[in-house]
């Protein structure tokens, strides 16, 4: 049985990391080299950087930051916001990510996708997906969730899965920063239609929510930021629970 990973998010804005409820009301919430060298040492599995500003500022992602942050961990480290381009991503890459995100730039151009896993293998590659419930259909957002789509959430993911993407990292705009839980139902359904593993973002508060989007939601992995950055679940602590629980996960 393959471990379930638990990943750290970074969401960067103006070189700092931030955090907010739904997507809004952001506050500081540290320095991302610190946190990212904290996090790799305290046992992540991965980490996610994502410049939640780039794309609204029509900027590239900070690739100096990415740097210093590839300097202090040992863990494979994924980089979104900005990225539009086989040179974006090649730059990424040259400046120590181990995979890229990106989200707003594949609906406007799912060619990309194509692209980008013909240069750098499906591996490399993963595909955000900002949904919210509106009249109860999963719609897909874009610009930081700032701009709504008529795109269904379960259709786009099994497109860009055929494209040959090699991740889904899903983000309940609903759970974002609620604490409540992760979407579990529509990740188990998107755990059930599609082949490749699903991060599940959006809703951690505790550390049965770990566990239950990983029994109930059917992710490979879950990605957290505020019960991490402001020292409300530690990681190993977590995972021993989630062992105690049966769930593998690499200790």
């Amino acid at each position: 049985m393959l471990a379930k990973r638990i990943i750290p998010c970074l969401d960067i804005k103006d070189g700092r990391t931030v955090k907010g409820v739904n997507f809004v009301d952001l506050r500081d919430a540290g320095d991302p080299v610190e946190l990212a060298e904290i996090y790799s040492k305290e046992g992540a599995d991965e980490l996610v950087f994502l410049d939640i500003s780039a794309t609204e500022q029509k900027r590239k992602t900070l690739a100096d930051l990415v740097y210093r942050v590839a300097e202090k961990v040992n863990i494979p480290f994924t980089v979104g916001g900005g990225i539009s381009s086989v040179e974006d991503v090649d730059r990424l890459l040259q400046n120590g990510a181990d995979k890229v995100s990106i989200n707003s730039s594949a609906v406007k151009n799912p060619q990309l996708i194509n692209d980008l896993v013909a240069k750098f293998g499906s591996q490399c590659i993963v595909v955000a997906i900002d949904a919210k419930q509106v009249t109860g259909k999963w719609l897909v957002h874009l610009v930081g969730g700032k701009v709504p789509t008529e795109l269904d959430l379960f259709e786009w993911a099994k497109e860009v899965e055929q494209r040959g993407a090699g991740e889904i990292l899903f983000t309940s705009m609903d759970h974002d920063g609620t604490k409540d839980g992760f979407a579990n139902e529509a990740l188990a359904r998107l755990s059930t239609e599609l082949n490749i593993p699903i991060i599940a973002s959006g809703g951690a508060g505790n550390m049965q929510h770990f566990s239950d989007t990983f029994t109930k939601g059917k992710a490979d992995a879950a990605l957290a930021a505020s019960v991490f950055h402001f020292k409300e679940i530690a990681i190993g602590d977590l995972k021993e629970d989630l062992k105690r629980n049966g769930i593998a996960v690499r200790i």
